[in-house]
C-alpha cells in the first residue's frame, strides 16, 4: 500500500476514534445529570389538624432529586400518629407535622412540653367578633370590682400578655354533614402558673381577649383602669402635713413674794423700874 494512503487512513481512525470518545463521555454526564426519582409518602386526603393517621389516610408520589430530611419511603413511620398542622392533600408528610409515637391525637397532641391548654368560655364580643383564630396571639384583660372595695368603682387590669391561641370556636372533628362544630370555647397555651391565674379570673371576673399582631412581643407596662378615672372623678390623694419641731417654751419664774414685817414689843421690869423694847422682824408670805 502507499505509504501515504496509509498514513491518511491511520489518522482518520484516530480522529474518528477521539471523536467517538468525546461523544461518549457527553452523553455519559447528561446521563449522569438526570435526577432520580423516589416514591415518598404524601397524604391520600386532607389530613386535619389532631387526627389519628391510619394506613388508608397515606399513598405515594414521586420525588425528583434527593428526599429532603423529615420525609420517608415508608408509611410505618408515621402510622398511629396525631397531626398537629394540617396537611393537605398530596401534601408530603413530614415529621415535624406529626405528634410524637404515643402521643395520641386531639388537642393535647398540640401542647409543647412544660405548656398547657387553658380553655376561656367566650362570645361573639369577647372572642373579638370571631377573629381570634388558631395561632393568633391574644392579651387577656379582666373587668370587676376588686376586693377591697375600693371607692372608686369596677377596675380593668391586664393580666396575661402575648399568649397563643390553641383552638378557637371549633371542634377539631366535624359533624355528620362534614362542617365545623361550633363551640363558645377558645384554648389558650400558657403555662401552669398563667393556667392558675386565668382559671381564676374566669370564675370571679369577667374576661376579655385583645387581638394583637403575632410580630409584636413587647410587654406592655399597665396599671389598669377604673370607673372613676372615665369621668374624670379621681381626686388627688390630700398631702400629708408637714411635721414641725416642736418649740421650747421657755416659763418665767414668778417674782418672790414681798417680804412682810413685823413688830414685837418686849417689856422688862426691874423692880420699881418698868423698860420697853421693840423688835423689827422680816417674814415672807407664803
Amino acid at each position: 500500500m502507499n505509504p501515504r494512503l496509509l498514513k491518511i487512513v491511520v489518522l482518520a481512525l484516530a480522529i474518528a476514534a477521539g471523536t467517538s470518545f468525546l461523544v461518549y463521555k457527553m452523553v455519559k454526564n447528561r446521563i449522569n445529570d438526570v435526577p432520580v426519582s423516589t416514591k415518598i409518602v404524601v397524604a391520600a386526603k386532607t389530613l386535619d389538624l389532631g387526627l389519628v393517621v391510619h394506613d388508608t389516610d397515606l399513598t405515594f408520589a414521586n420525588w425528583v432529586g434527593p428526599v429532603p430530611k423529615g420525609l420517608s419511603t415508608d408509611p410505618k413511620a408515621f402510622i398511629g400518629r396525631g397531626v398537629v398542622s394540617t396537611i393537605y392533600e398530596g401534601e408530603p408528610v413530614a415529621d415535624n407535622r406529626l405528634a410524637a409515637n404515643g402521643a395520641g391525637g386531639g388537642l393535647a397532641a398540640t401542647i409543647p412540653n412544660g405548656m398547657r391548654a387553658c380553655a376561656v368560655r367566650v362570645n361573639e364580643v369577647v372572642g373579638v367578633a370571631g377573629f381570634v383564630v388558631p395561632g393568633m396571639r391574644v392579651d387577656v384583660l379582666i373587668s370587676g370590682n376588686p376586693p377591697t372595695g375600693s371607692a372608686a368603682g369596677p377596675r380593668v387590669k391586664t393580666i396575661l400578655q402575648n399568649v397563643q391561641v390553641l383552638s378557637a370556636g371549633q371542634d377539631y372533628q366535624k359533624n355528620a354533614e362534614g362542617k365545623p362544630v361550633q363551640v363558645p370555647v377558645v384554648n389558650l397555651l400558657v403555662t401552669p402558673e398563667q393556667a392558675e391565674i386565668l382559671s381564676l379570673a374566669s370564675n370571679e371576673t369577667r374576661i376579655q381577649l385583645v387581638l394583637r399582631n403575632p410580630l409584636d412581643n413587647e410587654t406592655a407596662k399597665t396599671s389598669g383602669s377604673a370607673m372613676s378615672d372615665l369621668f374624670g372623678d379621681a381626686r388627688p390623694a390630700a398631702p400629708a402635713p408637714a411635721r414641725v419641731a416642736p418649740r421650747k417654751v421657755e416659763v418665767p419664774q414668778p417674782a418672790p413674794p414681798p417680804s412682810v414685817l413685823q413688830t414685837q414689843r418686849v417689856e422688862v421690869l426691874n423692880g420699881p423700874k418698868r423698860t420697853e423694847t421693840s423688835f423689827t422682824k422680816a417674814e415672807e408670805n407664803r
